[in-house]
């Protein structure tokens, strides 16, 4: 019986499922998917998710359901604890896989900075768990601020403070302005809207959405004043102890809340060189995505970091595009028959953020010019309804998004299983 090229993708996320969807179904490999959960989720909505406008199935699908028609590939549900290049094998936390070749798409985790007391008390904002953690806390809370009498006690309950002034920090902020001006009233009639708190968004650096265009920047920063956000630049939060939040300036918030969003860090796995590790501890490959010091494990996604690329010497935006194409790139390189494969080149299509109901801005990949509020939210629509990988989420999704530009309301405001952070 001929061997079949066998290879393993750690990973299901953006770069995972289209390297997976690029191979064709080649029948010369054998491809095994190992993913930690059992499902994809899309990571750009999970904010939707953590504030009650979004179910979690609405963004996320079974890995075996989206692979039922592909004849070479299995699924296996396993969390990746070390790699063993000599052997040419994985280690999972409930068996062993070997590989051909080993594709690595892990992602990034939320980075902390060391802080323990902001890991151990902060809510992040990174998995579908986190995001439900955070909604059963939102709404835990709230319905706690009815039942006190203490005006600066519910203050300090509803008071939410976001660090990290991105996509995630801006989408964040904007919502929950949303939600204290259109929803909160009407649900919690026991609370005068001087109840409901603040809303901080920290960065430290001196714009939001900083890797977008000043024209986008000044957009957002104008919008979410005039939706009461308190924005704060060149601030960091440096720790986050009994309920305070202290910040580098010197100051300090009294909060409850402290949703972090500040940065992302790749995840490191035992069994690689020290020296195969870059900058944010992402796998330095080359420009066909091979892995420094091995010759058949790749990395793919938030979790390479490509050298020899002049335009993007510290490694490309970890974000979807970038992971999307490096996928298809190393998926035609493996099918080619010429044995002839293609460096990777980065085709920017451009950066999109959402601040709120019909406002939402869009930087063209040559900034020329940027488009701004209703346009630009429609445009931001149709994107995210494209990236979602079933037809049902889509319409799902979109079905979910109609009702609330119609009713400025929203319908998953359920508490399940709450579980107390701090």
């Amino acid at each position: 019986m001929t061997h079949k090229h066998q290879i393993v993708i750690v990973g299901g996320g953006f770069a995972g499922l289209e390297f997976i969807k690029s191979m064709q179904d080649s029948p010369e490999f054998n491809i095994i998917l190992v993913d930690a959960n059992n499902y994809n989720f899309f990571p750009p909505l999970i904010y939707q998710v953590s504030t009650g406008f979004m179910e979690p199935s609405a963004i996320s699908y079974p890995f075996r359901k989206i692979l039922r028609r592909r004849k070479n590939t299995r699924f296996r549900l396993g969390e990746l604890k070390e790699v063993v290049p000599t052997e040419n094998k994985i280690i999972l936390d409930n068996g062993e896989l070997f590989y051909d070749t080993l594709i690595m798409a892990t992602g990034t985790e939320t980075n902390f900075f060391g802080n323990k007391n902001i890991e151990k008390y902060s809510l992040p904002m990174k998995t579908i768990s986190d995001a439900l953690s955070l909604r059963n806390v939102i709404f835990t809370r709230l319905d706690r601020a009815t039942r006190l009498t203490d005006s600066a006690a519910r203050k300090k309950l509803l008071t939410f403070v976001i660090a990290g002034a991105g996509p995630t920090g801006v989408e964040l902020s904007g919502i929950f302005a949303e939600m204290r001006d259109h929803i909160l009233q009407k649900d919690y009639p026991e609370l005068d809207k001087k109840d409901l708190g603040d809303i901080y968004l920290l960065d430290g650096q001196d714009a939001v959405l900083a890797a977008m265009s000043a024209k986008s920047q000044k957009y957002t920063y104008k919008k979410l004043k005039e939706l009461g956000v308190k924005i704060m630049l060149n601030t960091l939060v440096t720790d986050f102890v009994e309920e305070t939040v202290h910040l580098s300036n010197g100051n300090t918030i009294d909060a409850k809340n402290l949703i972090w969003a500040a940065g992302v860090s790749a995840r490191t796995f035992k069994g690689f060189e020290e020296s195969s590790f870059g900058r944010g501890k992402r796998l330095k490959t080359n420009r066909q995505n091979l892995v420094e010091g091995y010759d058949n494990i790749y990395a793919l996604g938030d979790c390479a970091l490509i050298l020899g690329d002049k335009e993007y010497p510290d490694g490309h935006p970890q974000l979807a595009q970038p992971a999307l194409q490096q996928a298809k790139n190393l998926a035609t390189n493996f099918l080619a028959k010429n044995g002839k494969w293609k460096p990777f080149a980065y085709k920017n299509k451009g950066s999109l953020a959402i601040i709120g109901r019909n406002k939402a801005v869009l930087d063209p990949p040559k900034e020329r010019f940027f488009v701004k509020g209703f346009l630009a939210w429609l445009i931001w629509i149709f994107v995210h309804i494209m990236g979602l990988v079933n037809f049902k989420n889509k319409i799902r999704t979109l079905y979910n998004w109609i009702g609330y530009y119609l009713y400025k309301d929203q319908y998953f405001r359920m508490i399940i299983k709450p579980r107390e952070r701090g």
